[in-house]
């Protein structure tokens, strides 16, 4: 009898370990500083939608949005510290962790948005994903915030001349700071989430951000003027905390690192379709938009700027980038 009872016991506590991963749900957090309805918000739903579906439920990511953890330097700062496990970033804040991405934020480093994808999906971007790991982080891949344009609320903006004194908004980034005080304009470094608050009140004259946040972030509301400069192309990146990374088993990395990929993919595919309606959109919101400044003599306003890029960054390391092909 007791040799039946114990076998029935170990049959039931074997039962219960092959059951218990199929219950068993393990949480994570993935945030990002703008809203849901957004190219980040498609990224990292998409994202969690994946992990969720490839392990059956055993991982799910919850997705936060709005800065609701923190702006995008404190996410990034949590990650690092693993107190939270995921996050969506542009690379704004990004050279604050990882000074080699610096690099990516040149304006006018990239010819357009087909130019800079083959650079980040290549070998360039590949090699400076493992720079993050000595410094924490596993960054699962690359995908987009976009290509930046200026708005203010203070007057139109044809030449660089017209930029000299306002005040902008710039991201926590020092290789954006130094670019846009080659333009004369007064720069104000500032988390996102304070963003709107601080054009609505004019502690800012303006700001610079893709068509796609510009529309997410209802800027058109404090904003009335806005030009295509498109004078920097701002990536956005996948970033895990690397000791909850290496806890993965190998398959549930390839999961992390494939789910990333397919978020990337939603990601840059509503930039697309942000960038083809989003000067309509806005005009239809009361903005005044144009299109074509001469953006050569913009480039030509930064000549002093691009000097000290080449001395920090080396020539070679930006011509390796401004002529992939």
């Amino acid at each position: 009898m007791k040799l039946t009872t114990s076998l029935l016991a170990a049959a039931a506590l074997a039962a219960a370990a092959v059951l218990a991963p199929a219950h068993a749900q393990t949480p994570m957090k993935i945030s990002i500083s703008i809203g849901q309805n957004s190219h980040q918000g498609i990224a990292i739903d998409t994202f969690a939608r994946e992990v969720e579906r490839r392990t059956n439920g055993r991982i799910k990511v919850q997705p936060f949005y709005s800065g609701a953890l923190g702006g995008e330097r404190e996410s990034i700062e949590a990650v690092q510290l693993g107190t939270q496990e995921l996050t969506f970033s542009s690379t704004g804040p990004v050279p604050n962790f990882v000074p080699a991405a610096r690099i990516l934020d040149i304006p006018f480093l990239f010819r357009d948005k087909a130019h800079a994808r083959a650079v980040l999906d290549g070998p360039i971007g590949q090699e400076m994903l493992k720079e993050f790991e000595s410094k924490g982080f596993k960054a699962l891949g690359w995908a987009e915030n976009g290509v930046r344009h200026m708005t203010n609320s203070k007057r139109a903006v044809n030449t660089p001349d017209d930029l000299k004194g306002l005040k902008m908004r710039t991201m926590e980034n020092p290789v954006h700071v130094a670019a846009y005080k080659g333009f004369g304009i007064i720069t104000t470094p500032m988390a996102f989430p304070e963003v709107f608050t601080a054009l609505q009140q004019g502690t800012v004259d303006g700001q610079e951000n893709p068509l796609s946040v510009i529309m997410a972030a209802k800027f058109d509301q404090v904003q009335k003027h806005l030009t295509l400069t498109g004078h920097v192309y701002s990536p956005a990146i996948w970033l895990m905390n690397k000791a909850a990374f290496d806890k993965l088993s190998p398959a549930d990395q390839k999961i992390f690192l494939d789910a990333a990929a397919e978020g990337t993919k939603a990601n840059r595919a509503r930039v697309d379709e942000d960038d083809a309606k989003g000067v309509a959109e806005l005009r239809s919101k009361g903005m005044q938009v144009i299109e074509n400044p001469d953006r050569a003599r913009f480039q030509a306003a930064l000549s002093p700027v691009y000097a000290e890029f080449e001395k920090q960054f080396g020539k070679a390391n930006i011509d390796r980038i401004r002529n992939f092909r």
